[in-house]
């Protein structure tokens, strides 16, 4: 593998319907460069789970061992990590403290986080991120840097994600028997939000929304920083599904079918029929001819009920008339035609108009055009996230912050156990 080692950087996206894996050379401008990619069929895992362990270690090797080749044969070491299962939360909590007035030091700034560790120790559910949303001095919120201000009272605003520990556990192990280190796990609609929203849409306020096969994950950013997640059980491979069942045909098919000939949204069609495969009552099988309307009024209320559960959690969290109008979807599942067109339906208000937009990886070089597409945004986040290492609350004072994975979850277990 070409140049230093030190700039070599490794991801890999475990989803429901694929295992891919970026190794990438970080440039003299921070920007990750792809030297290699490998991608595979994801076997074992279920819903962002580890269902069966053998399975998924065999789809890691093969995914891993495609980007090495194609990076120049030399082995990796650490990859970081993507993880949508486990229940993900999302919550925001207040810390402060006096600073008597006199102008605030890094060492004020430190005790003021150190505070907010406090509450991350008392977590009972395994912290992926901690990061200061904001600051505050003497009750007035949306201080990025209070470093040389002057005030009495010096509080921060931290957002913290968290999942269940025994799921990234199982996934830890996988890793471990592909002889691979964690080097950080990284929330998949977060990862997906680094590599497919600009700057000026994380700091003015965006919500991305990643449609994978068996979830959907939501991510907003505020001020160019996450603030808050939520994770939905429902993705493509349920549309799938609801495809087999409404025409009666296999799985296969009813993929090939929703790939072809798929929309979500009634718009008028270049063919009006299309040819589906069914199972007879003998169980062979014989092709059929139904009208392209069909596959859309299956479609449709699935895609349709994705998005309203998505627009209601914004709601309910409050997060919604915080992060401004702009929506940007990515993932597998946003492929679907007539998607954009669903999602300005789904998501207008009286008020105003979403700005909708299709995302795709734009932070990352040397993608190829087959692999610069939405199925792609969670592992190049993960490159970015590696190249950036965004300095993590729960991080501080540790020897190894960005390989302390292993221990910290070994820790967490003696400590709650």
């Amino acid at each position: 593998m070409a140049g230093s080692r030190d700039n070599i950087i490794a991801a890999l996206d475990i989803g429901s319907s694929k295992i891919c894996c970026f190794i990438a050379r970080i440039s003299d401008q921070g920007r990750p460069q792809v030297i290699g990619i490998g991608h595979q069929v994801s076997q074992g895992i279920k819903a962002g789970t580890v269902v069966d362990m053998e399975e998924t270690e065999t789809s890691i090797r093969a995914a891993v061992d495609t980007a090495e080749r194609m990076a120049g044969g030399s082995p990796i070491e650490n990859v970081y990590v993507n993880i949508s299962s486990g229940q993900p939360e999302s919550r925001h909590f207040a810390v402060e403290v006096d600073v008597a007035g006199h102008q605030i030091s890094e060492a004020d700034i430190m005790r003021v986080l150190d505070g907010a560790k406090e509450h991350i120790r008392a977590e009972e559910r395994f912290v992926l991120h901690s990061r200061p949303a904001s600051y505050s001095i003497d009750g007035v919120n949306g201080v990025k840097d209070p470093r040389g201000m002057y005030g009495e009272k010096l509080g921060v605003d931290m957002h913290m994600a968290t999942v269940a520990v025994s799921p990234l556990k199982n996934l830890q192990t996988c890793i471990n028997r592909c002889h691979l280190n964690l080097a950080g796990v990284v929330l998949s609609p977060y990862a997906s939000g680094l590599s497919s929203l600009v700057r000026d849409e994380r700091e003015l306020g965006s919500v991305c929304i990643d449609m994978g096969g068996g979830l959907t994950s939501i991510a907003a950013f505020k001020d160019d920083e996450f603030i808050f997640a939520d994770t939905i059980p429902l993705g493509g491979n349920h549309v799938t599904s609801d495809i087999a069942q409404g025409l009666s045909t296999p799985l296969a098919s009813a993929e090939r079918l929703k790939t072809l000939f798929g929309s979500c949204f009634p718009r008028a069609m270049v063919r009006d029929e299309i040819d589906i495969v069914q199972t007879g009552d003998d169980g062979g099988e014989y092709t059929t001819t139904v009208p392209r309307s069909m596959l859309t009024q299956i479609i449709g209320p699935r895609m349709e009920e994705i998005l309203e559960i998505v627009r209601d959690r914004l709601v309910s969290s409050g997060i919604d008339a915080l992060v401004g109008r702009r929506i940007v979807i990515t993932g597998g599942a946003s492929q679907m035609n007539g998607l954009e067109e669903l999602a300005k339906k789904v998501f207008a208000t009286d008020k105003f108009e979403r700005h909708i937009r299709m995302g795709r990886p734009l932070s990352v070089d040397g993608l190829a055009d087959a692999t610069a597409g939405p199925v792609f945004s969670t592992c190049a986040g993960l490159l970015n996230y590696a190249a950036t290492r965004p300095d993590e609350v729960h991080f501080h004072s540790e020897t190894q912050p960005v390989l302390g994975v292993f221990s910290r979850i070994s820790r967490w277990v003696k400590e709650n156990f």
